[in-house]
């Protein structure tokens, strides 16, 4: 930024708390608020499901030909793409919290259905649905958190999104270790031991659903639906602060300022589109979508942000999650426990690896941790494979599977959400991040499908490297640089930002002149 453009950055980070985790502490609240929203990421029980005795034999027909096995754990992330694909619309029409209410319903119900299941249909349907829920999740719960926590900690929370992911599947590996010995771990053993994993799902989404009703509603979209006061009040609660402080006051005139330059960019873009009609509404979100591929710069950006999510499925770790004890079995360890046993560490160690993302990923770059990650995964990759190969030694293949999850969870997992996060112009940020997400989906569903096929007909994977533009402290007129953005998008954008500010009285607070009161911004939509 420049010059004024700066008038809120110096004054809020003068009257706020420090970053990362003492950051966290300080805002007990939010941190608390987000701690239970990231209960969304709890699920993950399916991959022990998948190799339970009982689970095969009433599921044979499905289990025992890898390319239905395929269908039957990839369904899920078909239906999280499309999901994912309805949450943006849904998000803003019925706000942040009811979107997450909804979610949580549908996968409620699609979690029902598996659990009842007696033929391979109803898991397949079931996990589609679930999956629906998953998706929508995915993206609105990191959503939620964004909009309501205070700037100096919100980078942080992104990767405590992954860590609460990370959580949830280690904590799904050991229950479906311990469910794993009702009635015995051979012919004998009970239905209950895979449909009690199943049903625990439900355990944490209703606490969710019914507490997130207890939860404030998004400042941001209370701004978007004009319910300032409200988005004040919601603001002051958060902070502990009165609603007239001016930490509190600058927030909120950044979020209104935000409001208002999104509405005149789309209003300068597509004037033709602003009467307010449905099909109005519908033709300008899709020209918007449109702008992604038809400017350069921006194409470059969706290619970039895709295909970090590409890769990252294509690392194989969503392979060795899903089918971790199949991996295991051919490995050379034998006995279904012993591979569960092993499965559960993966969880542990995968979880142990992100909590440094969370601390060090601001001061280590972006960059620098994916390559690391790639090289040391990739590494992994070609040892393992030679023990598929050659049936070597199970249990040191078996640690370099842990070591490969060690890299992920540091690297992989949570930087590409933080990268695809940054690279985008404010104008077109919220569209940009739905397709990044649905390429995150859909590249996992191909790989949960076509991961049986490859084990059956090759034994062994392959690993793709590319490289990707540091992000770290960059600005938005920086980012233009790094993408060669000759048409200046963000530098427009930012000029747009410092005359609305100048404008709503958010300069003042910068200046020490008068400051703004909220008769000053009731109506400062004009172009």
């Amino acid at each position: 930024m420049a010059g004024g453009a700066e008038f809120a950055l110096d004054r809020r980070r003068a009257l706020a708390g420090k970053s990362g985790w003492a950051g966290l502490v300080h805002n007990r609240r939010i941190f608390l608020i987000t701690i239970f929203a990231s209960l969304g990421g709890l699920y993950g029980v399916f991959s022990g499901v998948l190799s339970m005795k009982s689970f095969e034999n009433r599921m044979a027909s499905a289990v025992d030909r890898s390319g239905t096995k395929g269908w039957l754990v990839s369904i899920l992330e078909l239906g999280a793409w499309f999901g994912v694909l309805c949450t943006g619309y849904l998000a803003d029409k019925l706000s942040r919290k009811y979107t997450i209410v909804l979610a949580v319903v549908i996968f409620c119900i699609g979690v029902v259905v598996q659990t009842t299941a007696y033929q391979p249909s109803s898991i397949y349907g079931g996990r589609f649905v679930t999956g629906m829920g998953v998706g929508s999740l995915s993206m609105a719960v990191p959503l939620y958190n964004a909009e309501l926590a205070p700037p100096e900690v919100r980078g942080s929370l992104v990767a405590l999104q992954q860590l609460a992911i990370t959580f949830g599947i280690m904590v799904s590996f050991w229950i479906d270790y311990g469910t794993n010995y009702i009635g015995g771990t051979g012919d004998s053993q009970s239905e209950a031991a895979w449909r009690i994993p199943l049903a625990l799902q439900l355990v944490p989404a209703l606490i969710l659903g019914v507490g997130i009703l207890f939860m404030p509603f998004s400042p941001r979209w209370l701004v978007n639906q004009g319910r300032d006061d409200e988005a004040l009040q919601v603001l002051s609660k958060a902070r502990g602060l009165p609603s007239d402080s001016d930490l509190v006051q600058i927030e909120f005139l950044e979020i209104k300022a935000q409001y208002l330059f999104e509405k005149e960019t789309n209003a300068l873009r597509f004037p033709q589109y602003q009467d307010g009609t449905f099909r109005s509404g519908f033709l300008l979100g899709l020209h918007a979508y449109l702008s992604l591929i038809r400017t350069r710069t921006l194409l470059y950006r969706v290619a970039v942000g895709s295909l970090t999510m590409f890769f990252q499925q294509w690392t194989g770790v969503n392979a060795i999650l899903y089918y971790a004890p199949s991996i295991f079995t051919d490995l050379g360890l034998t006995g279904n426990t012993i591979n569960l046993l092993a499965t559960g560490v993966v969880g542990i160690v995968m979880f142990l690896a992100t909590i440094p993302a969370v601390l060090y990923v601001d001061k280590v770059g972006r960059k620098p941790v994916l390559i690391s990650g790639a090289f040391i995964m990739a590494a992994c990759h070609l040892i393992v494979a030679s023990d598929i190969c050659f049936k070597g030694a199970g249990w040191a293949a078996c640690v370099f599977v842990w070591i490969f999850s060690i890299a992920f969870g540091y690297s992989w997992g949570p930087c590409c959400w933080i990268l695809v996060a940054e690279i985008w112009p404010l104008s077109i940020r919220g569209k940009g991040l739905s397709i990044a997400a649905s390429s995150n989906w859909m590249n996992n569903f191909i790989v949960g499908q076509v991961t049986p096929s490859m084990m059956t007909h090759l034994g062994f994977g392959t690993f793709v490297f590319f490289g990707v533009p540091e992000t770290k402290g960059l600005t938005l007129e920086e980012m233009d640089a790094v993408f060669g953005d000759r048409e200046g998008l963000g530098v427009a954008d930012q000029e747009r930002q410092m005359e609305i500010a100048n404008r709503i009285g958010l300069t003042a607070y910068a200046d020490g002149k008068e400051k703004g009161s909220p008769d000053r911004y009731e109506d400062e939509a004009k172009v």
